[in-house]
C-alpha cells in the first residue's frame, strides 16, 4: 500500500507540473487546468487513505461546503470582479496555512512536546513558524487587496511618516519571536511568544499592503499568490505530506516569476512597487503639468465610415471592456471588420486590467481566435502601420506620459504605443483618469478621437451600422 500511495503522488505531482506548463499557452490553458485539478484529485484522495483517518464526517461536510462555495462564487462572480475574487481564495489559501501551523504547534505543546533539536525536531519547528508567519502576512494581505480590487477601500496608497521603519521594527519582531520559539521551543512563555507572532503576521500583512496602488494591483496579486504557496509549502512539511510541497513550491516559484514578468512589463523594480507609493498624487502626471489640448469627440456612425475604409484594425482591451462586459462584441465587430477585409488584432499588455491575464481570458470568454491575441511588444514594431487603434476602456497601459514626460511616475514603463497608428479611437465613458489616477495625453492627440458612452453601447452601435450597410 505505501508504494502504491508514493506512485500516486508522483503521478499527482507530474500532473502539477504538466498542467502548469500547459498554462503558458492560450491554446492549451483550458486543459492544462483541467489536468492540475485531476492531480489535486488524486492528492486529496490518496492523503485521505494514506493517514488511516478514523472518522470521515467532518471532512465529507466540508468538502460539500467548500464544494458549494467554489461552485456558486465560481458561477456567480462577474468577470469584474475576478481580480478580488483571486485575491480572496489567495487569502483563504492563506489562512489555511496559518490554521495548520498553529494546530499542529498547539498539538506539540499541549500533548507531546517537542523534545530534543535533531533535525528532524528543527524542520518541524521552522515550518511551523514559516506557515504561520507567510500564511498570516497572505491572508491578511490578500484581504486588504480584495477590498481595494472591489473598492470597499480606497485603492490611492495609504502612507504615513516612518511606515518602513514600523513595518521593519514588525517584522523584526516576528524574526526574533521565531527565534526564540525555535530555541526553546518547551518553556512554558514561548507559547505567548508564538500567538504574538500569529498577530504580527496579521499585521504585517496590512501594513505591507496598504501603502500599494491600484495600478500595481496585477503586481500584487501574483506576489500574494506566491506568498499562499509557500505557505502551502511550509505546511506540507508541518504535515509530513510530499505533495503539498510539491505543490506549494510550484505555486510559489511561478508566482515569483510571474511577479518578475509584471515588474519589467512596468519597468520596475519588486521594491519600487512594494515602497514607493505608486500613485499617491491624484490626477498628475507626475510633474504637476496636466494634459492639455482639445479634444476630438466622434459619434459611432461617423467612428464607422473610418473604420469601413479601413485595412488593419488593432483593439485594446483594458478594465473598462469587463466593467461594461463588451468583450462578445467586441469579437462580433472584430468578426465583422475581417469579413470587411480588414487585419484584425487584438493587443494585449501584461498589466491591462486588474489581474495577469484579465483581458485573455476575458476574450477566450468570447471565444476571440488565439492566433488573434498578440503581445505589446509584437504589436509595437509595426503599430505605425496601422490604420485604427481602438482602446477600450484601457487608460495606464496606453499613456503616452510614460514615454513623453519624464516627471510623470509611470515614466519609462512599456506601453502600447497607440498614438502613433494612423487614428486612435478611444472608447470612455468619460476623461476621467485611470486606476493609477493619471491623466493621459492621448486624449488630447492629434490622430486620437474619443467615442464616449458605454463601451457595449457603443460597439454594439458599431456592429449595427456594419449589418445595415
Amino acid at each position: 500500500m505505501s508504494n502504491l500511495i508514493v506512485i500516486c503522488y508522483m503521478v499527482a505531482a507530474v500532473l502539477f507540473i504538466y498542467g502548469l506548463k500547459m498554462l503558458s499557452k492560450p491554446t492549451t490553458a483550458v486543459r492544462g487546468n483541467l489536468i492540475s485539478a485531476v492531480g489535486m484529485l488524486i492528492a486529496i484522495a490518496v492523503t485521505l487513505i494514506d493517514r488511516s483517518i478514523v472518522s470521515y464526517e467532518w471532512i465529507i461536510i466540508g468538502g460539500i461546503i467548500g464544494a458549494l462555495i467554489g461552485a456558486t462564487a465560481a458561477v456567480r462572480v462577474p468577470m469584474t470582479s475576478m481580480p478580488g475574487f483571486v485575491a480572496f481564495f489567495n487569502g483563504t489559501g492563506g489562512l489555511a496555512s496559518f490554521l495548520v501551523g498553529w494546530s499542529d504547534y498547539h498539538m506539540h505543546f499541549t500533548r507531546d512536546g517537542y523534545g530534543a533539536h535533531d533535525l528532524d525536531k528543527l524542520v518541524l519547528l521552522l515550518a511551523t513558524y514559516l506557515a504561520v508567519l507567510i500564511g498570516g502576512v497572505t491572508f491578511s494581505g490578500s484581504m486588504i487587496a480584495y477590498a481595494k480590487l472591489e473598492e470597499k477601500m480606497g485603492s490611492k496608497p495609504i502612507l504615513f511618516k516612518g511606515q518602513q521603519i514600523v513595518n521593519a521594527l514588525i517584522l523584526g519582531g516576528a524574526l526574533v519571536c521565531g527565534v526564540i520559539y525555535v530555541w526553546i521551543p518547551d518553556a512554558p512563555a514561548v507559547y505567548g511568544v508564538f500567538a504574538i507572532t500569529g498577530v504580527l503576521a496579521l499585521i504585517l500583512g496590512v501594513l505591507v499592503t496598504i501603502p500599494i496602488g491600484g495600478a500595481d494591483m496585477p503586481v500584487v496579486i501574483s506576489l500574494l499568490n506566491s506568498y499562499s504557496g509557500m505557505a502551502a509549502c511550509a505546511s506540507g512539511f508541518v504535515l509530513n505530506n510530499t505533495v503539498l510541497i510539491v505543490a506549494g513550491s510550484l505555486v510559489g516559484a511561478s508566482g515569483i516569476i510571474l511577479t518578475s514578468i509584471m515588474c519589467k512589463a512596468m519597468n520596475r523594480s519588486l521594491a519600487n512597487v512594494l515602497f514607493s507609493g505608486f500613485g499617491a498624487a491624484e490626477g498628475s502626471l507626475g510633474g504637476g503639468g496636466g494634459a492639455q489640448g482639445e479634444v476630438k469627440a466622434l459619434s459611432p456612425e461617423d467612428a464607422y465610415y473610418v473604420l469601413e475604409a479601413a485595412s488593419s484594425v488593432v483593439f485594446v482591451p483594458g478594465y473598462g471592456m469587463a466593467v461594461a462586459q463588451a468583450q462578445h462584441v467586441v469579437r462580433e465587430l472584430g468578426d465583422l471588420l475581417q469579413h470587411n477585409g480588414a487585419d484584425v488584432k487584438y493587443a494585449i499588455h501584461p498589466v491591462a486590467g486588474r489581474m495577469p491575464g484579465h483581458m485573455n481570458v476575458l476574450l477566450a470568454e468570447a471565444n476571440v481566435p488565439y492566433e488573434q491575441l498578440a503581445e505589446m511588444d509584437d504589436v509595437n514594431p509595426t503599430i505605425d502601420t496601422v490604420d485604427v487603434c481602438i482602446v477600450i476602456g484601457a487608460n495606464d497601459v496606453v499613456n503616452p506620459a510614460a514615454r513623453e514626460d519624464p516627471s510623470s511616475s509611470i515614466y519609462g514603463m512599456p506601453i502600447i504605443n497607440v498614438d502613433f497608428a494612423r487614428t486612435c479611437f478611444v472608447i470612455k465613458r468619460s476623461m476621467r483618469s485611470g486606476f493609477a489616477g493619471i491623466e493621459n495625453p492621448l486624449f488630447y492627440k492629434e490622430n486620437t478621437r474619443m467615442v464616449f458612452g458605454d463601451a457595449k453601447q457603443v460597439v454594439g452601435a458599431l456592429v449595427e451600422q456594419f449589418k445595415s450597410a
